[in-house]
């Protein structure tokens, strides 16, 4: 791991970012999750919805051949090939809104490397504030991991079956229009997403990936599909295993008082993202 310990001197940077909060992103993504109508100029922006805005662009020659950018004035140089968003928190103490500037103010909390069973593995975590009018909105931690690239087709690890009470569910159907989509409104040029024979033959997934970010919004739709109106103080995420766009998938809730339990499971019944959420 010495070649990696240069990494360290990346934890402590920081960057902040401006946005409008322009409503189209919005309104787009809205329509791609078959929502009725879509939030307009003023009104509150869906929580996991900032995943939207204060988007990195990288140029075309700035980005490699897997679709991510290779550089960046806050990441490090992609330490190994195959990266994820394996988990994610947020702390909402009021919504942002739509049509007004909003800043975020971001840190490079930690970063720790180990060795796994596929090698060696980077632990990176990045800090993220939301602030609106002078007031911080939303504090967020992204939890990335670097691994290295397969070089053949492995099978998953065996996988954790779902829980089966619940007090709502959803099915979704992740077809690749929608997984375009959701790459194209968060400007994630991660081939896994929406090029299919990248994804089978240089990173040899079976399929199509689904997006933990997407999984993540999918389970706080179904909350405020089951509970209008209702706003979260916390909500926290975890991937447990792919998701792919070869089968439906079930998105679940269960409310214990003021705390929520989420969970999806693939078209096998295997547990895939757990979270939890606390009511406002």
């Amino acid at each position: 791991m010495t070649e990696l310990s240069h990494l360290q001197q990346w934890v402590g940077r920081e960057r902040t970012v401006l946005d409008e909060l322009r409503p189209f992103p919005a309104q787009a993504l809205a329509a791609a999750l078959d929502r009725a109508q879509g939030p307009g100029p003023g009104e509150p922006l869906p929580q996991a919805w900032q995943w939207l805005y204060f988007l990195d662009t990288p140029t075309a020659s700035c980005t490699g051949v897997d679709g991510h950018p290779q550089t960046s004035d806050l990441l490090p140089p992609a330490p190994l090939p195959r990266r994820m968003w394996a988990a994610g928190s947020m702390r909402m103490a009021s919504p942002m809104r739509l049509g007004q500037p909003a800043e975020r103010r971001s840190r490079i909390e930690s970063i720790e490397t180990k060795t796994g069973k596929s090698g060696a593995l980077v632990f990176l975590n990045l800090d993220h504030e939301y602030l609106q009018d002078g007031r911080v909105c939303m504090q967020e931690r992204q939890n990335l991991v670097y691994r290295e690239m397969p070089t053949a087709a492995a099978p998953l690890p065996p996988g954790e079956p779902a829980p089966s009470e619940a007090d709502w569910t959803q099915t979704v159907t992740p077809d690749p229009v929608l997984l375009f989509r959701y790459s194209a409104l968060t400007y994630n040029g991660h081939r896994i997403h929406y090029d299919r024979d990248y994804a089978v033959q240089r990173e040899f997934y079976p399929a199509l990936v689904v997006h933990g970010p997407l999984l993540a919004t999918l389970l706080l739709e179904l909350v405020h599909a089951n509970l209008p109106g209702v706003r979260l103080a916390s909500f926290s995420f975890r991937a447990l295993r792919p998701t792919f766009d070869t089968l439906a998938f079930r998105v679940f809730g269960k409310r214990d008082g003021q705390r929520l339990r989420l969970w999806s499971a693939d078209g096998d019944g295997f547990l895939c993202v757990s979270a939890e959420a606390e009511l406002a």
